[in-house]
């Protein structure tokens, strides 16, 4: 059974989805406009923080390459999307080599639009907003796992953190 919180942020993701490929900008944002504009998909979440000074920081920690005449191309955008939410479950590290994998294996569009399928899939179905897990994508790979294991690790701290932070305003609110 759901309680009145629960059905409040399921209705809030219910709706969430992140652009795919093809709908990010492709004309090339300026480091303000690219923070924004991740910001703005992110925000129903609550969870995931992205300022100008991190996504600068990003690339000169190689996890993006160098922005061209100030401004983040699609591809960039994309990255910066998976590391937003992979960052709440792991090291800048770890990003890298998780990077550096999808690069050898599989194109930026098909990796990053997978990214959206399985991220959305599972915070619905965490979520109770889906009674199924779906299956997404055509292929078994142990990176396609590593996905996964990413995506639903990131989901369960969000339900987590969610659920905590419910319980302690209603024990706030309840009368002594």
């Amino acid at each position: 059974m759901q309680t009145e919180n629960q059905r409040q942020i399921a209705a809030a993701i219910r709706d969430f989805r992140l652009p795919r490929y093809q709908e990010i900008p492709n004309v090339g944002l300026y480091l303000e406009q690219a923070t924004k504009y991740i910001c703005e998909y992110l925000a129903p979440l609550e969870e995931f923080t992205l300022t100008s000074s991190m996504i600068s920081n990003y690339v000169k920690k190689g996890l993006i390459g160098n922005p061209v005449k100030k401004q983040y191309s699609r591809d960039q955008i994309a990255y910066l999307f998976f590391i937003a939410v992979g960052k709440s479950v792991l090291s800048l590290d770890a990003l890298a080599n998780f990077l550096e994998l999808q690069r050898r294996t599989y194109p930026i569009q098909k990796a990053y639009d997978y990214f959206c399928d399985e991220f959305e899939n599972v915070l619905q179905f965490t979520f109770e907003v889906r009674d199924l897990l779906e299956s997404t994508g055509e292929e078994s790979s142990v990176e396609k796992r590593l996905l996964y294991t990413c995506v639903v690790a990131a989901v369960q701290k969000i339900y987590l953190e969610k659920n905590l932070e419910w319980i302690s305003r209603e024990n706030r609110e309840r009368p002594a």
